[in-house]
């Protein structure tokens, strides 16, 4: 059975709580239950750190084991506008990443509208609420 790995940064332990006009209701752990529900052939893994560091070492933990993971599912938070350690990790690693935001980071403010891990991802889906996750699944099976 493929893995992938859902990899949450800093404040997103906060959704269902955080600005839900923005973010939703829904916590992650309920998401990932219909996730779960929904790709019965693969195993979801979920992560979440507020540190940077610890996320690039998620990364690099499983960044070439293509033979059990299908890709990571990252939402980076505002790491994906700051970060060039992570940009690194993810261009380094041999497992494909898909960049995921709950928002629509280009409707937002001018600072969010810069993506430094965007350029090493496979791909980028955002403004479909927590349905970005499950495009990003899509996108990597």
């Amino acid at each position: 059975m493929k893995k992938i790995l859902i990899l949450n940064g800093p404040n997103l332990n906060l959704l269902g709580l955080r600005n839900p006009g923005v973010y939703g209701n829904q916590s992650m752990e309920q998401y990932l239950e219909f996730l779960r529900d929904c790709y019965r052939d693969i195993e979801i893994e979920y992560s979440q750190s507020n540190h940077e560091g610890e996320l690039v070492d998620l990364i690099q933990s499983i960044g070439y084991d293509t033979d059990s993971y299908s890709g990571i599912v990252l939402n980076a938070g505002a790491y994906t506008h700051t970060s060039l350690a992570i940009a690194d990790a993810i261009e380094a690693v041999a497992v494909p990443v898909v960049e995921v935001h709950i928002s629509n980071v280009a409707a937002r403010e001018p600072i969010r509208h810069k993506s430094l891990i965007a350029p090493v991802c496979r791909g980028t889906i955002c403004g479909f609420g927590m349905d970005s996750y499950r495009l990003a699944i899509e996108a990597l099976i």
